[in-house]
C-alpha cells in the first residue's frame, strides 16, 4: 500500500500537491462536492447547503480498512429520529442520491459502502443507481406509521440481492418479528455502545442457534479492550472511536526501521549539510535504492536520469525529501494492522486541510498539509505523541497545532476533526474561524476522502 501511495502523491511531493489532477475535474460535479437541491418535502429551516454527510471507517478483524459507513450527520439523525416516515425518506434520499452521483464504486476496490436506510426505503428506485458489488444497506426500523409487513420486507430484499446488494438487520429485530429475513441478511447488525457483555454474547448465540450465518457488524465501539470482545465473541467487521482512539504507549518506543529513518529526519530538519544526509542514506541501501527508483521513475517525469544519491536530493529538495521521507516512515516497520486505518484518516485530515488552504502561500499549504498528516503520527506509530514529534523535527506550528491544539493551524485541524467526525456543530464554529463556508468544509472533505480511496485502492 506504501508504495502506491507514494506514487499516487508524488505531484504533491514534486510541488503541485497533486491537486492539478483535481482541476479538470472541477467544473464536473466531483465526489461529494455539493448536494443535491433539497425536495420540497424538505423541513422548513432545515440547512441543507451545509452538507450534512459523515463517514466511519469500518475494519474487518484483522483491522484493515473494509469499509465506509456513510450516514446523516448525528444532529440531522436526532432532528429526524421522531419525525414522520415522510421525512426519514427525504433525508435518505439525499444521502442515496449523493453517494451515487459520487461514483465511489470504482475506487472502492474490496471495500463495502454501507448506508442506513429506512425499512420501507427498501423498494425506492434511488438504490439501483448505488454500486450494486460494493453496497451494504442497513436496514433501519421506524418507529412511525407505515412499517412494511415482512413479507414485502422479504421480497424486497431477494430482489435487491439478486441485483448484487448486501443486506444488514439490527440483530434483535432478527430475533424477534423479522426473524423470517434471517436467511436473507448478509450482515447482522449489534450497538456495542448500549450493550453490555453478556446482552451481546446472548445475542451472538441465539443468532448462531437460530441458523443466522451473516457476518457480524458491531458499532460504536469506543476502546480496544471493547474490540478484543467482540473479536472473542465472533464478529467479522466494527466500527467505532477505537480505531482513532489515543492509548497508553508510554514505554513504547519506535521499530528499527522507523527509529533510523527518524534519526534521518531530525538530521535533515536541523539543516545538516547535504554530504551528511549523503551518507546517511547511504548507510541504508535498501532505503537509497527505493530514492534512485523512485528519481528515475516515469511518473517523476526527468528528462535525465539521476545517477547519483547527491543528485536525487538536490532534484527533490529538502522539503520534498522530507515528505517523502515521512510517508516512508509511516510503513517503515509495518506496524499493527490498525494503523494503517488511522493512516487512512490521517490522509484524508492532510489532504482536507491543503483543500481549505487553497489561495493561501504554498509554505502555509504544506504547514497544513503535514499537520493533517502528523495527527494520528503516535496512533500510526504507536508511540507516545511527544516522542514522536520530538523525533521528526516539525515546525514550531505543527507542533503547536497537534499537540497543544494551539497556534495559527489548530482551528483547520478541528474543522478537519469535526467534518470527520460528522460534528455539525463544530464544523460551523471552526469553518467560522478559518473565514470558511460549512458547505466548501463538506465539499472539500468528500474530495478528500475520494482522493485517499485513490491511494489506498
Amino acid at each position: 500500500m506504501f508504495e502506491r501511495l507514494i506514487s499516487v502523491v508524488r505531484d504533491s511531493i514534486l510541488g503541485s500537491r497533486a491537486s492539478d489532477a483535481s482541476d479538470d475535474r472541477k467544473d464536473s460535479p466531483a465526489p461529494g462536492c455539493k448536494l443535491p437541491a433539497a425536495p420540497s418535502a424538505m423541513p422548513a429551516g432545515d440547512d441543507a447547503n451545509t452538507g450534512f454527510l459523515c463517514r466511519e471507517l469500518v475494519v474487518g478483524r484483522d483491522q484493515r480498512v473494509a469499509g465506509h459507513h456513510f450516514m446523516l450527520r448525528e444532529s440531522t439523525r436526532n432532528r429526524i429520529r421522531t419525525g414522520e416516515r415522510r421525512i426519514h425518506h427525504v433525508y435518505t434520499e439525499i444521502l442515496v442520491r449523493e453517494i451515487a452521483r459520487a461514483n465511489i464504486g470504482p475506487l472502492l476496490g474490496h471495500r463495502a459502502a454501507f448506508l442506513d436506510i429506512p425499512d420501507s426505503f427498501i423498494g425506492h428506485p434511488s438504490l439501483l443507481d448505488l454500486p450494486a458489488a460494493h453496497t451494504a444497506l442497513l436496514l433501519t426500523r421506524i418507529e412511525a406509521e407505515g412499517t412494511p409487513d415482512n413479507d414485502t420486507l422479504l421480497e424486497a430484499v431477494r430482489r435487491l440481492r439478486s441485483a448484487g446488494f448486501r443486506i444488514g438487520i439490527a440483530a434483535d429485530d432478527l430475533l424477534g418479528d423479522r426473524a423470517a429475513l434471517l436467511p436473507e441478511t448478509d450482515f447482522f447488525t449489534l450497538q456495542a455502545a448500549t450493550s453490555d457483555p453478556a446482552h451481546l454474547r446472548d445475542l451472538v448465540s441465539r443468532l448462531r442457534i437460530a441458523g443466522g450465518h451473516g457476518l457480524l457488524l458491531v458499532r460504536d465501539l469506543p476502546s480496544a479492550d471493547d474490540f478484543q470482545l467482540c473479536l472473542a465473541l465472533g464478529a467479522a467487521l466494527f466500527e467505532g472511536p477505537f480505531i482513532t482512539r489515543r492509548e497508553d504507549w508510554n514505554g513504547k518506543r519506535l521499530g528499527p526501521n522507523s527509529a533510523r529513518l527518524s534519526a534521518l529526519i531530525a538530521r535533515l530538519r536541523s539543516d545538516a549539510d547535504t554530504g551528511e544526509l549523503v551518507d546517511l542514506l547511504k548507510q541504508d541501501p535498501a532505503l537509497s535504492l527505493r530514492l534512485m527508483r523512485y528519481i528515475n521513475s516515469p511518473g517523476v517525469g526527468l528528462q535525465r536520469e539521476v545517477a547519483s544519491i547527491e543528485a536525487a536530493l538536490l532534484q527533490l529538495g529538502r522539503e520534498r525529501l522530507y515528505r517523502w521521507l515521512l510517508l516512508l516512515l509511516y510503513g517503515a516497520d509495518k506496524g499493527s494492522p490498525r494503523s494503517s486505518a488511522a493512516l487512512e484518516n490521517a490522509l484524508v485530515r492532510a489532504r482536507l486541510m491543503e483543500l481549505l488552504g487553497e489561495g493561501r502561500s504554498a509554505r502555509e499549504a504544506d504547514s497544513l498539509y503535514l499537520t493533517g498528516l502528523l495527527s494520528l503520527v503516535d496512533v500510526i506509530l504507536e508511540v507516545p505523541l511527544h516522542e514522536a514529534m520530538r523525533s521528526l523535527g516539525v515546525t514550531p506550528d505543527i507542533e503547536q497545532a497537534v499537540v497543544r491544539g494551539t497556534g495559527p493551524l489548530a482551528g483547520f485541524l478541528r474543522l478537519a476533526i469535526a467534518c470527520e467526525n460528522g460534528d455539525e456543530e463544530g464544523v460551523q464554529e471552526a469553518a467560522a474561524r478559518c473565514g470558511i463556508a460549512p458547505a466548501d468544509a463538506n465539499r472539500h472533505h468528500l474530495q478528500a476522502f475520494s482522493w485517499a480511496l485513490e491511494i489506498n485502492g
